[in-house]
């Protein structure tokens, strides 16, 4: 009999255990999945009777679980889905308290640490960040990246979890980071559900584990079904370990440890965990503990029950090999605990996740009844006989939500519309207030902002001297790169063809050899684990550079872009950041899909990521000196096809700065304002030249990142002087052109300078042909630009500027 411990070095020592210590070991497992059982199952009552608004539970997966937080030690990670809140419970990570005020969406960050009421319940996450947005010490606890809903997505970040310790335990220079790693020994744990690794995002990460060969344990509890399809629609075999045993290892030691055991057997569960992570934390090989026979008592989630898709054969055995009547009878067979014990344990259980579920729903209605009671109050005060009818059905409603708190006030507010009364005004008041708080509750977090965000980073211009050398576009990046590299060993890069050969436009040339393997290195054709192995990187404390080779391959990624970078500090309400680095290259070249520019699919999927779109490489640089300083994530589209035209190399390449959100005057005119980024930026300027000899004199502004947009309002100022405005991209119509129209006339309120009809000139609504004459019909060119500014002036003086066409 033996207990797993862990010792200095983060590593598992084992000691023998009397009878009595072994025992009360397990007496205290059965304890703590009983009590997950029963959250489970009374969760599901407090959503049916209404109390709260939808579940999702773990039940069926309590004694894997258990075997699982045995060998899940101080400074290890955790990246999962929603069945794990019995290990949760068992690793020390969650409280029932906690589990319940997520289940009623408790906004309080104290009651619900994991997300401040804004996840679904069992989407659980550790607070890795202090209040002021400074890293924690994540070697002295147990860690958890935030869970997201695609069952699939935790996949790809788990990867660079388990990636980051094999970087910690072979690379001295980041021995400083004490805070982050104990020699690298960290093991990663990932699960996911067995109809889940049908998803090519779970493909794409074994592959990737495998070939880096890191401390990745991924379990997969395997249930026989996702929701109501069975294995036999899902796998190959239906037997997920069976198809995947070419991934175990052989001779050379390269691959996995592969693991199988029944989800019902308690002994065989610790036995076999204990193996497969000695194997993982001492030797770094990945390994995959499949565990079959699983049950799920009460269905997928609570919008139904699984009486509808399961048989009665199958309802039968599920009844029959539930893991915990196994392990209760196990533990009486063995003499462990007697029935008497074990009702006794049952019946407190039940009485204590009741009173935590009392006790939560309590908490969260005490804050509530406080608005409650004041908002009625003060309706009350107007002595209106329709308003005090609102307070009075407001007052006499079942368990009344913020929302119908709110509803109600701003519904008197409409209604006392004519009143200039003192008790409209305390009612306006405290309506302010309630705002100020709303936001804070709902809508604030979608960048962590610490005092190391970008946007507190002020500008610094580039220095040139006589000695400055004109160079091509590319040479600039490239010092770029190696000055950030030689100042922060924190720094590192990745992508297709990024290693060798210095990425396909020559941005890391040299650096792979200067800076080594382990910084600067090719990855395979897998894009989503790209993305999700640099947040993983991100979590873990380095400032990782994700290349994705061509802008148009990043939509192969932006399920892991939008669903797990960008939400992160939201839905962790800042507990949690990944300062990720994505590097591509887009916009007019050759081909449908070498040309891309969908901008307008990048901005509203990534609000949380800032997206920069440098008109050149000196731009560029600038951009990454200010975020390789930040701690946020960040997208930056570089121009295809800037990368040999010349420009100087400033003398402070590795140092200058150009800040987030403020867009730049290019040039300066008096007739019409034109907003344009990137590659076209250049095709505005060449246009500017013809429309001065025609003369029309116009402003040009670019405004370098899209998220955050021109925070000092610079292309509503140029509106204001000349009156007229023209966007020019090359995203499809409606696209990039409608949000930056958005942006200026509507935030920036520049409708009020209109004198004409404001203009967007796009791409086609279609791919870009290939070749030359298929960009110059489809997006964008020096003709177009001219013509349609032309227009613009023929609309306003038709005698100055007579009709072309």
């Amino acid at each position: 009999m033996i207990e797993i411990r862990v010792n200095e070095n983060n590593l598992q020592e084992q000691e023998e255990l009397s009878f009595e210590a072994f025992k009360s070991i397990i007496v205290n497992d059965y304890k703590i999945a009983f009590e997950s059982r029963q959250a489970s199952l009374l969760g599901r009552k407090e959503v049916l009777t209404g109390k709260a608004k939808f579940g999702i539970f773990g039940d069926g997966k309590e004694v894997a679980q258990l075997a699982m937080a045995k060998v899940f030690m101080a400074g290890d990670w955790r990246s999962g889905y929603y069945r794990d809140q019995t290990f949760m419970l068992a690793a020390g990570m969650l409280t029932m308290p906690e589990f319940f005020a997520q289940l009623y969406a408790n906004t309080d960050p104290d009651a619900d640490p994991g997300s401040g009421g804004r996840q679904m319940n069992c989407h659980f996450a550790s607070r890795l960040l202090n209040e002021d947005g400074s890293w924690m010490d994540l070697t002295s606890t147990k860690n958890s990246s935030s869970d997201i809903s695609p069952t699939g997505g935790q996949m790809g970040r788990l990867v660079g979890l388990a990636l980051a310790s094999k970087l910690y335990k072979n690379n001295p220079d980041l021995n400083y980071l004490k805070n982050f790693s104990v020699n690298g020994n960290e093991v990663a744990f990932g699960t996911i559900g067995n109809a889940s690794t049908s998803e090519g995002i779970f493909f794409e990460a074994i592959n990737a584990a495998g070939v880096l060969q890191v401390p990745m344990a991924i379990s997969i509890w395997d249930d026989a079904y996702g929701i109501s399809v069975p294995a036999e629609y899902q796998t190959t075999k239906q037997d997920i370990s069976e198809i995947l045993k070419g991934f175990q290892r052989d001779d050379k030691g390269e691959g996995y440890e592969i693991f199988k055991v029944r989800g019902w057997d308690y002994p065989g569960l610790c036995e076999t965990y204990e193996k497969a992570i000695k194997v993982c934390r001492e030797q770094h090989i990945p390994v995959m503990i499949h565990v079959t026979e699983m049950t799920q008592p009460q269905g997928h989630s609570t919008s139904g029950s699984h009486e509808r898709y399961k048989n009665k054969d199958r309802i039968a055995w599920e009844n029959e090999y539930d893991c915990m009547l196994q392990m209760r009878k196990w533990m009486i067979e063995s003499a462990i605990s007697s029935e008497d014990e074990l009702n006794e344990i049952e019946a407190n259980a039940k009485i204590y996740i009741r009173n935590c579920q009392k006790k939560a729903w309590a908490e969260f209605n005490s804050g509530m009844k406080s608005e409650l009671d004041s908002a009625i109050s003060l309706v009350e005060r107007t002595q209106k006989p329709e308003l005090i009818q609102l307070a009075t059905q407001l007052k006499t409603s079942i368990d009344p939500s913020r929302k119908d708190v709110i509803a109600m006030v701003r519904n008197a507010i409409r209604l006392l519309r004519h009143d200039h009364s003192e008790s409209k005004k305390a009612l306006l008041d405290w309506y302010s207030q309630q705002h100020d708080q709303i936001f804070d509750r709902y809508n604030s977090k979608l960048f962590t902002g610490s005092k190391e965000s970008p946007l507190n980073l002020e500008g610094l211009k580039p220095e040139y001297s006589e000695s400055s050398k004109v160079v091509d576009g590319r040479e600039i990046l490239n010092a770029c790169f190696d000055a950030n590299f030689a100042r922060d060993a924190r720094v590192l890069a990745f992508g297709e063809d990024v290693g060798a050969i210095g990425d396909v436009n020559q941005g890391f040339a040299g650096l792979q050899a200067k800076f080594g393997k382990k910084r600067i290195t090719d990855t395979g054709i897998r894009e989503m684990t790209i993305i999700g192995q640099g947040i993983g990187l991100a979590l873990r404390g380095l400032r990782p550079i994700a290349e994705i080779q061509y802008l148009d391959y990043l939509l192969f990624a932006l399920n892991i872009l939008s669903d797990d970078l960008a939400t992160l500090s939201y839905r962790t309400k800042g507990r949690q950041k990944a300062p990720l680095i994505v590097r591509t290259r887009g916009h007019r070249l050759e081909g449908i899909w070498h040309s891309g520019s969908p901008m307008g699919v990048i901005i509203n999927s990534l609000r949380g990521v800032h997206v920069c779109v440098p008109r050149n490489m000196t731009q560029a640089a600038g951009m990454y000196n200010t975020l390789l300083r930040g701690d946020e994530p960040a997208l930056v589209i570089e121009c295809l096809n800037g990368y040999r035209l010349k420009e100087t190399m400033p003398d402070n390449v590795g140092e200058f700065r150009v800040e987030l959100g403020k867009a730049e005057i290019i040039r300066e005119g008096k007739d019409i304002t034109v907003i344009s980024y990137g590659s076209t930026l250049r095709i505005v300027e060449e246009a500017a030249e013809e429309l001065e000899s025609l003369g029309i004199d116009i402003e040009i502004v670019d405004p370098q990142t899209f998220l955050p947009f021109d925070l000092d309002n610079l292309c509503a100022k140029s509106l204001s002087k000349t009156n007229k405005l023209l966007v020019v991209g090359e995203d499809v119509p409606g696209g990039s052109s409608a949000f930056i129209m958005q942006q200026v006339l509507e935030r920036q309120n520049g409708y009020r300078f209109l004198d004409g009809q404001p203009h967007t000139l796009t791409a086609k609504p279609h791919r870009t042909p290939y070749g030359s004459d298929g960009d110059y019909f489809t997006k964008p060119s020096v003709d177009d630009v001219v013509e349609i500014v032309y227009a613009m002036m023929n609309d306003s003086f038709p005698d100055k500027f007579p009709k072309l066409f």
